[in-house]
């Protein structure tokens, strides 16, 4: 998809813009602490987005250059939130969005781990899109 396709189709919506912004105020323990690493270009000098409209959706960390969405799941992620996140998912695909997955016990019981895969997935995207 070329970068005009893109634009448009991920372009926020207003309402999603407007909970996106808070969201922001009201992260969770396990996405404060990955904020806390992946602000600031700190990883690899990627550039990452805390709680991110892209059309209709708000990620919870979004890596532009990569293409790259993080999402922290916690145990609100099931019944009907997995539909939601099922239908979510296939829409950020079909705009060549790759959606990564992370448990919010993963991020408190192996943060390396999940920052390594992040970076690793990342950056291989950001060199595939390049």
């Amino acid at each position: 998809m070329d970068h005009r396709t893109y634009r448009s189709r991920t372009k926020p919506t207003q309402q999603a813009k407007l909970r996106a912004k808070t969201l922001r105020n009201e992260m969770t323990p396990p996405e404060k602490l990955l904020w806390s690493v992946l602000r600031d270009n700190q990883l690899s000098g990627l550039s990452f987005r805390s709680q991110h409209a892209i059309g209709p959706y708000i990620a919870d960390f979004y890596c532009r250059n990569a293409r790259l969405v993080v999402e922290v799941d916690g145990s609100t992620h099931s019944g009907d939130q997995l539909a939601h996140d099922r239908k979510r998912d296939l829409w950020m695909q079909s705009c060549g969005i790759k959606v990564m997955r992370v448990q919010a016990r993963s991020v408190f019981s192996e943060l390396d781990i999940v920052v390594r895969t992040i970076q690793t997935i990342a950056l291989q995207r950001a060199h595939e899109i390049e």
